[in-house]
């Protein structure tokens, strides 16, 4: 029997669509004191307090901070190496080796650097063993830092590899190298037939998973709560720990806290939807 075209699509929507419009509506409800906790009707309390403190707004330029750093590393190297060998991650012992870090979990890969840069970490005791630093606590602080160096680089290493995969498939599926030939034909030199052939076609076509990677670095969790400091937090940290703290009036807020960070999601999402649109 044929399955009709509508109940794949009914499907979705049922499994994955809706649960998540409950989900968002109940927290509007939440933040609006509709329902929940202390709720006594209609207000615009919880949003005046969130969107009028200058925490949260330093919380976001955290995470957009760390976010953005992080992408511009790693596609950056990721780009340098696809096009430097873009055969060598097709095959052989390198292609393996890059997959890797594809396959550890963000709470491991978080946990590991905070084992190898922390102040009695790894490199601070081999530092020390060397005669690099008389003590350990000369060791610079590279994790629950200021500036988010063990965030950035957790996640970069889970990056990274992943944007080398994607380019160097990317490479071979837009005939780079014709284009690279091409462009060598006509005059140009290997760096111009790089970066102003081959990286422009590259990131075109990766530019929405560019952004909906950020996206997710910016909303990640488990590195940013072992890695992080309660003064520098980002904006997941923030919202789970108002969540589970034991003042129950902090519970609107941290829903006020996802809806806005749900907001900015959904109209970058719309974004590129009408920019692939306008596109295709």
């Amino acid at each position: 029997m044929a399955i009709k075209p509508s109940l794949p699509l009914a499907l979705f929507l049922a499994l994955a669509v809706l649960p998540l419009l409950l989900g968002l509506g109940y927290a509007l409800a939440y933040s609006l004191g509709i329902i929940g906790y202390g709720a006594e009707g209609l207000t615009l309390a919880h949003w005046r307090a969130v969107l009028g403190s200058a925490y949260f707004w330093r919380t976001l330029a955290f995470s957009f901070y760390i976010a953005l750093v992080t992408i511009s590393l790693a596609v950056g190297v990721a780009m340098a190496l696809a096009v430097a060998w873009p055969r060598a991650f097709r095959r052989g012992s390198l292609s393996l080796f890059i997959y890797f870090p594809l396959a550890i979990p963000a709470i491991v890969m978080a946990f590991f650097i905070f084992q190898l840069l922390s102040g009695g970490g790894l490199v601070s005791r081999l530092s020390w063993q060397a005669g690099l630093i008389s003590g350990l606590e000369q060791f610079p602080g590279l994790v629950n830092d200021r500036w988010g160096i063990g965030i950035i680089l957790a996640h970069f290493l889970m990056a990274a590899p992943f944007f080398t995969i994607l380019f160097a498939r990317l490479y071979a599926s837009e005939r780079a190298e014709a284009l690279v030939l091409l462009a060598r034909t006509l005059g140009a030199g290997p760096r111009q037939a790089a970066f102003r052939v081959v990286v422009p076609v590259l990131l075109r076509r990766v530019f929405p998973t560019i952004v909906l990677y950020g996206l997710f670095v910016m909303g990640a969790y488990e590195a940013p709560l072992l890695l992080g400091r309660q003064t520098s937090q980002m904006v997941s940290v923030l919202a789970v720990q108002k969540l589970q703290r034991f003042n129950l009036g902090d519970i609107p807020q941290a829903y006020v806290i996802c809806l806005a960070y749900a907001a900015i999601v959904l109209t970058l999402a719309a974004w590129l939807l009408g920019r692939e649109r306008a596109r295709g």
